[in-house]
């Protein structure tokens, strides 16, 4: 038995059911090539983790805190997601070590501006002469981390600071970035 479908009032054709089925599946079939699409002419601009981590994005706010106050950064919270130099030595939960350099203040300093620079997800907000500051983004999930380095004539040192700025514990994301970043620096 064969049906009449109206398409338009001004228009009546007769169609069977399998010509509108026919219609109805290529129509979906171009809308999914179509939409197929878009993603590969991204591919090469996103990645699939930066897609996530925008879906997800646990930013929270930048700290106030941030910076150099009185030749210290800024202490670390009670939680366990934070790293210093500058934390106390009985302090084993937040203490790392400063960095030490052997060349000029200048070239070490350069040298770990460019070590920042060439590392996945980091993003070098303020650069100074003697400051960096450069927020870390998580590729999954979009934390960010605060990361600070103070070039500390007096002591003859880097002083770091790795701080995330949500959550209680971090899993030892903090420790290993500074880890990393210390093996990099002094090879």
């Amino acid at each position: 038995m064969e049906r009449t479908f109206y398409i338009n009032r001004r228009f009546m054709y007769k169609l069977s059911a399998f010509k509108v089925l026919t219609v109805c599946f290529s129509f979906t079939l171009a809308i999914l090539f179509y939409l197929a699409a878009i993603p590969a002419a991204f591919a090469a601009e996103i990645s699939p983790n930066a897609t996530i981590a925008s879906m997800f994005s646990f930013s929270g706010e930048r700290p106030d805190s941030l910076g150099v106050s009185m030749g210290k950064l800024s202490p670390c919270p009670t939680s366990p997601n934070c790293v210093s130099s500058q934390a106390e030595e009985t302090d084993k939960k937040h203490k790392v070590e400063p960095l030490q350099y052997k060349s000029s203040e200048k070239k070490a300093f350069a040298h770990l501006k460019e070590i920042i620079e060439e590392m996945d997800n980091a993003k070098i907000i303020k650069s100074e002469a003697h400051y960096l500051y450069a927020e870390f983004t998580s590729a999954l999930m979009g934390y960010v981390d605060d990361v600070e380095f103070f070039l500390d004539r007096k002591s003859g040192v880097i002083q770091v600071r790795s701080a995330s700025r949500l959550g209680q514990s971090d899993l030892g994301v903090n420790r290993k970035r500074i880890e990393d970043i210390r093996s990099k620096f002094s090879a």
